[in-house]
């Protein structure tokens, strides 16, 4: 073994490391930025260390750099200018590109490997040809998936499940299709054509699998995806002899798996459900008139602020809403002026609160609201009882007793926030539009409800304002 390739090993072990940490120090929002800074370290490493010891990576060393700068560009420009409502949007689309890089890798490495061959002529490396297989199915998969993934979560597709008589046995159909050309491909033939057509019907899977789930699942089918794409990575790594690849690839794939089933827990659903379901439709308004909401409570500002101001603890529920209206800077100056005041305040966090994992948390540490007291769902559901007020601040479907209770309901067995065993809750809402999953919310009716309707931000800064007052 040369010199050059002991130190390249090297490069890939120190490399595999700082992945393993990386994903140690995203666990926790404290240590989540270290745990970035190393992850990128480590892959800024491999990709300047094989720019300049690979075969050929030199003489085409323009393309890489224009590449590489078109690419930091984006990534740069994303990070700064993306709001962190489109977060899940950004990691869909960023997903979705790494699996269709890592097809276009596997279509290369399929073309390069079949020119010296006669026409026709049987592959004989079985196991690379099922890697580049694999690499270019699934690559092909999360390509599609995560660009129909970011639609609808930005809105240009439908949220709602787009299904179609037949729709399980036209997916079928393209799987087992793939199936089928894939042994053709590993044992038969080298043919160009249908290795093109085995690419293009993977493409169309992609679409076919992820049209008919609903909008509200999207976080789930882009955790889901994103564990495809580091298959598809850890393929690629293996058919290039890149084990740094085929490192970085595993970690993703078995990290997005781990994750898709917490999610799915989370949710007390199976992951059969949530891909066949056709759950989440995005829709409904509550109609005027409807029976029940006539009981709806109204509050203002002022009152709601001296009901907090007077309590002994507060408890923060946030949500979407909170997002979308970037009260998360009002949200931390309230916080400061209750505790001046006495007021014990802590932040219940549910596990799928937001449009993605750890949304809530993301969005509260940008406002510097200290960790501990951001309370997990299950220590959270312990200090309710004892609440004087929780302030609900755009949450829906986390906080719907109906889960509980309404063994009709679509999420009935989900665990949530249990909001209604305090004292009062006030609820601040736009209007009385449903949850992302399209159902309405009885906690709305609940006798301790008060709604404060408006913009999440005007109106926590208008609570602020009267806790001052106070």
């Amino acid at each position: 073994m040369s010199l050059l390739e002991v130190l390249t090993y090297l490069v890939y072990l120190v490399s595999g490391i700082t992945f393993i940490l990386a994903l140690k120090f995203l666990s926790s929002p404290r240590t989540a930025r270290t745990g970035n800074l190393l992850g990128a370290g480590g892959m800024a490493l491999v990709v300047i260390w094989t720019l300049f010891t690979a075969a050929g990576m030199l003489e085409h060393w323009w393309i890489v750099l224009v590449a590489g700068g078109v690419g930091s560009v984006i990534g740069v420009l994303g990070a700064r200018r993306v709001p962190m409502t489109a977060m899940p949007q950004m990691v869909a689309i960023f997903n979705g590109a790494g699996g269709g890089a890592a097809a276009v890798v596997a279509l290369s490495e399929f073309l390069v490997s079949v020119k010296d061959l006669p026409s026709g002529a049987p592959l004989l490396q079985v196991v690379p040809m099922i890697a580049t297989l694999l690499g270019a199915v699934i690559g092909g998969v999360s390509l599609t998936g995560s660009i129909v993934a970011f639609g609808k979560l930005q809105g240009f597709i439908p949220a709602r499940p787009v299904s179609y008589p037949g729709q399980r046995i036209v997916a079928g159909i393209l799987l087992g299709g793939l199936v089928v050309m894939g042994v053709l491909l590993a044992l038969l033939t080298n043919s160009v054509p249908l290795f093109l057509l085995f690419a293009a019907v993977a493409l169309v899977t992609g679409v076919a699998l992820v049209m008919p789930i609903g909008g509200a699942d999207m976080p789930v089918v882009i955790s889901l995806l994103n564990s495809y794409t580091g298959i598809a990575v850890a393929a690629t790594g293996y058919v290039l002899g890149n084990y740094a690849l085929l490192i970085a690839g595993t970690l993703v794939g078995a990290s997005g798996a781990i994750l898709t089933q917490l999610m799915c827990r989370a949710m007390n659903r199976s992951l059969f459900n949530v891909l066949f379901g056709a759950f989440g439709t995005g829709g409904g308004v509550m109609a005027a008139g409807e029976e029940g909401e006539q009981n709806i409570r109204e509050i203002t500002a002022d009152d709601a602020a001296v009901l907090m101001a007077y309590g002994k603890k507060v408890i923060v529920v946030p949500g979407y809403g909170m997002a979308v209206a970037q009260a998360q800077g009002p949200v931390r100056e309230l916080m400061d002026l209750l505790i001046d005041k006495g007021v014990e305040v802590e932040f219940a966090i549910h596990p799928v609160a937001g449009r993605m994992p750890g949304h809530m948390n993301v969005l509260l540490a940008e406002a510097n609201v200290p960790y501990p007291q951001l309370k997990e769902m299950d220590d959270a559901n312990n200090e309710f009882s004892r609440t004087d007020v929780v302030l609900v601040i755009g949450a829906n479907d986390v906080v719907n007793p109906d889960a509980r209770s309404n063994q009709g309901s679509p999420i009935y067995g989900m665990p949530i926030l249990n909001v209604d065993q305090s004292q009062q809750v006030v609820v601040l809402k736009r209007s009385m539009n449903p949850g992302f999953a399209g159902i309405e919310n009885p906690l709305f009716l609940n006798p301790k409800t008060v709604m404060l309707f408006g913009d999440a931000k005007e109106s926590v800064e208008k609570l602020a304002s009267s806790v001052k007052a106070v």
